[in-house]
C-alpha cells in the first residue's frame, strides 16, 4: 500500500491519476444522464418523450421507461389495460396519448402517481363505464375520449372545480347531455358531444359553462332546444348544430350570444326562422352561418329569413344553396325570390 501511494503521489504520477479520476467522474455522470427505452419504443431525451407507435405491444411499457419522461404515446397497440402502478414509473409525465389501442376500462385513482398531467388522450378505444375518481389527482386541462362506446358521462370522474378546459366525448353512445358533469367543469372552453344520440338538452344543462368558447353538438338526434339553453354561454364563439332534426327554433335561443362568429344549422328540418331570432349574431363572421340542406318553405312565414339574408348575404354560407323546398318553388334559392313571391300561403 505504502508503495502505492508513493506511486500515486510521485509527481509525474499525479497529472495521469487526475485524468483518471476526470475520466471515471465523466463516465459516471453519462450513465445517469444516458436514459434506457422500452423495447418496439422511441425516445427522444432531448425532449423527454418516449412513442411506442404502430406495434405489436401488448403490455405496458414500464420496464425501460426513463423517469423523467414527460410526454408518453402509445397509440395503435394491442395493449389492453393500464393502471395507477404502470404510471408511477413516470411522475413527471405531463402528456399521455393513449391514441386507438385496446383499452376496455379505467381503474379508479388511475391518475394517482402523475400529479403534473394536463393532458389525456384516449381516443379510439374500448371504453365503456369508467369508475368514480378515474379522472382525479391530476390537473387535467385536456381530457379526450373521442370514439369510444360510453353511454353515461359520471360527474364523479372529475374533482368539483375541476381545471379542465377541454373536453371531448365525441362519437360515444351519449343519449342526453351530462350536466351532472358539466357542474364540475366551469373553466370548460371547448366541449365536443358531437356525433352521439343526444336527443335533448335538459334546461341548464350548460348554465355553469361560462366561459365556454366552443360547442360541438353536430350529428346528434335533437329535434327541438329550450329558449333558455344558451343563456349562460355569453362566451360562445363557435356553435355547431348540424346534421340533426331541428324542426323549430324559439324566438330568443340566440339573443345572449352576442360573440358568436360562427353557427351551424346545416340538414335539419327547418322550415323557418322566427322573426328577429338571428338580430343579436353581430359578430359572425363572413359566410360565418350554415343554412342549407334544410325544406324552407318559401311562403310569409320565411319573410324574415329573405330579408335577413338579403342584407347580410356575405355572412351566409353558399347562400344560392339555401333553397326553398315548396312544391312550387322548390329547388329555388331564397336569395333569387322577390317579396311577392314570398306573400303567399302555399
Amino acid at each position: 500500500m505504502a508503495v502505492w501511494r508513493l506511486i500515486l503521489n510521485h509527481p509525474e504520477n499525479k497529472m495521469m491519476n487526475t485524468w483518471r479520476a476526470l475520466a471515471v467522474l465523466w463516465l459516471a455522470c453519462f450513465c445517469r444522464g444516458t436514459t434506457s427505452c422500452p423495447a418496439l419504443c422511441t425516445c427522444f431525451p432531448q425532449k423527454a418523450e418516449v412513442i411506442c407507435s404502430e406495434v405489436p405491444l401488448t403490455d405496458f411499457p414500464s420496464e425501460g421507461l426513463p423517469e423523467n419522461t414527460t410526454i408518453l404515446t402509445i397509440q395503435f397497440t394491442n395493449i389492453t389495460s393500464i393502471s395507477e402502478q404502470h404510471l408511477n414509473s413516470v411522475p413527471l409525465l405531463q402528456q399521455l396519448h393513449l391514441y386507438r389501442n385496446r383499452l376496455q376500462s379505467l381503474p379508479s385513482h388511475l391518475l394517482r402517481g402523475v400529479p403534473f398531467l394536463h393532458t389525456l388522450d384516449l381516443t379510439e378505444n374500448k371504453l365503456t363505464e369508467l369508475p368514480v375518481d378515474v379522472f382525479s389527482h391530476a390537473p387535467l386541462r385536456s381530457l379526450v375520449l373521442k370514439n369510444n362506446l360510453i353511454e353515461n358521462a359520471d360527474a364523479e370522474w372529475l374533482p368539483e372545480n375541476s381545471s379542465l378546459t377541454w373536453l371531448d366525448l365525441s362519437g360515444n353512445r351519449l343519449t342526453k347531455v351530462p350536466a351532472a358533469l358539466l357542474q364540475n367543469v366551469p373553466h370548460l372552453e371547448i366541449l365536443d358531444l358531437s356525433n352521439n344520440h343526444l336527443e335533448r338538452i335538459s334546461r341548464s344543462s350548460l348554465d355553469s359553462l361560462t366561459k365556454l368558447q366552443k360547442l360541438d353538438l353536430d350529428n346528434n338526434k335533437l329535434d327541438t332546444l329550450d329558449e333558455s339553453t344558451f343563456q349562460n354561454t355569453h362566451s360562445l364563439i363557435h356553435l355547431f348544430l348540424a346534421q340533426n332534426k331541428l324542426n323549430s327554433l324559439p324566438k330568443n335561443l340566440f339573443q345572449n350570444l352576442t360573440q358568436l362568429r360562427n353557427l351551424n344549422l346545416d340538414d335539419n328540418q327547418l322550415s323557418h326562422i322566427p322573426p328577429g331570432s338571428l338580430d343579436p349574431l353581430h359578430s359572425l363572421d363572413e359566410q360565418g352561418i350554415d343554412l342549407t340542406s334544410n325544406p324552407w318553405l318559401c311562403n310569409r312565414k320565411l319573410q324574415y329569413l329573405w330579408s335577413w339574408l338579403q342584407k347580410n348575404t356575405k355572412k351566409a354560407y353558399l347562400p344560392d344553396s339555401i333553397t326553398c323546398s315548396s312544391q312550387l318553388l322548390a329547388g329555388r334559392s331564397v336569395m333569387s325570390l322577390t317579396e311577392s313571391e314570398l306573400n303567399t300561403d302555399s
